[in-house]
């Protein structure tokens, strides 16, 4: 993977480029969701739709100057605009569509091997994939233990999450993964404070996602 010394050298200007292609594929991916998934009831709000565009603009971004010009970063230009829909998705209707969550692991995977090409270096690849059967079956038991403890929408959106973190490392599979939770315990414990009743459900998504972020920009 590329180290931030050599991501450095990718140029202001590229890193601008990749954050304004996060604007622009934001609101492109939303159109996309409301034709192919009418049941989530259409565009969000204009102010939503510009924060969201805004989020995935400034996570591409810092994506590519962790990343730079490494053959990894379409990968995770996929995972911050597709990340950054399920999330705002988890929030407003506690729901995580399987066809957003397979086209992440399948887009990643696919891009992924793309990086393989003229290599020959399997390594990161095969881990990413053992990764995420890994996380998956953690976070099926999780569910089966513990029922209310998150839904099977997080369960399926752990393997996409042990995917993007196993391809950066075990270490970072081990990182990312109690980081989701502890993010998820802490976001549970401040909505707890604010409303006067104890939630139904808490979105877990955005969590586990923000978590995989926080991680690929930290490791090196």
């Amino acid at each position: 993977m590329t180290s931030w010394g050599d991501a450095g050298s990718a140029g202001p200007l590229f890193v601008v480029g990749i954050g304004l292609l996060g604007f622009i594929l934001a609101p492109m991916a939303e159109l996309l969701i409301t034709r192919l998934l009418p049941r989530l009831g259409g565009l969000p709000a204009t102010r939503t739709r510009i924060t969201t565009a805004a989020v995935a603009a400034i996570v591409c971004a810092a994506l590519a100057l962790r990343f730079g010009t490494d053959s990894g970063l379409p990968a995770f230009i996929l995972l911050s605009i597709l990340g950054v829909q399920l999330a705002r998705i988890d929030i407003s209707l506690h729901l995580l569509p399987n066809s957003l969550v397979l086209s992440l692991l399948f887009g990643g995977i696919v891009c992924f091997l793309l990086t393989t090409f003229g290599t020959q270096q399997w390594d990161n690849v095969v881990r990413a994939m053992a990764a995420a059967a890994i996380l998956f079956v953690i976070y099926l038991i999780l569910a089966i233990i513990s029922p209310g403890g998150m839904g099977m929408g997080d369960v399926k959106l752990a393997a996409p999450a042990g995917l993007y973190l196993g391809y950066l490392g075990w270490s970072q599979l081990l990182y990312g993964g109690l980081l989701g939770f502890i993010a998820g315990g802490i976001a549970s414990a401040l909505l707890l404070r604010i409303q006067a009743e104890k939630p139904s459900e808490v979105a877990f998504g955005p969590s586990m996602l923000a978590a995989v972020v926080a991680v690929s920009l930290v490791s090196g």
